[in-house]
């Protein structure tokens, strides 16, 4: 009796994931924003602090406290973090899901929208841009300072992460839950 009730369970389990409503792309996309939203206000806040320092304390911030952000946000389920297809910080490199995703948007194949992305199994990932502002170029423009360039080359010499202009596409901020 004991193996029969198993498979009852199994086969009860896949028939309610068949009949199980698709998740409103809409909806979906609210709760991906939702969620990142914290994680971009802490790391904003974050960077404005540490450029009042000057930009290697930025970078530091960048470097040290962007993940410990993430991490501290990525519980119950949920996976978040920055990534670009030019990275700077290796330990930044995208899941396998987002990697057509930032691919459209540094070939401008596709508009810089925010993407909800299924993972299948009920998961999602929801995507949204990173666009160049004035404030980034210090450490991402097409001309640093020599501070900047020391402290970069110091902390990262495989960064491919400079040469960028205002409003450029630099990476994403990206959420799986």
């Amino acid at each position: 009796m004991r193996k029969q009730h198993v498979i009852f369970l199994l086969v009860a389990a896949v028939l309610a994931g068949c009949n199980s409503p698709t998740p409103d792309p809409a909806e979906v996309a609210d709760r991906g924003a939702a969620l990142l939203a914290p994680f971009k206000a802490d790391l904003k806040a974050a960077l404005i602090d540490g450029m009042q320092e000057g930009p290697a304390a930025a970078i530091a911030v960048c470097s040290e406290q962007a993940p410990a952000i993430a991490e501290r946000l990525s519980v119950d389920g949920v996976r978040m973090g920055r990534s670009s297809h030019r990275l700077r910080n290796p330990d930044n490199a995208p899941p396998d899901w987002l990697r057509p995703t930032i691919d459209g948007y540094a070939t401008k194949a596709v508009d810089l929208a925010p993407r909800v992305i299924d993972l299948g199994g009920g998961r999602s990932g929801y995507v949204e841009p990173i666009v160049m502002q004035p404030l980034c170029l210090t450490c991402h423009g097409e001309t640093l300072s020599p501070e900047v360039a020391a402290s970069l080359q110091a902390q990262y010499p495989e960064d491919r992460a400079t040469g960028f202009g205002e409003a450029d596409f630099r990476g994403v901020f990206w959420v799986e839950f």
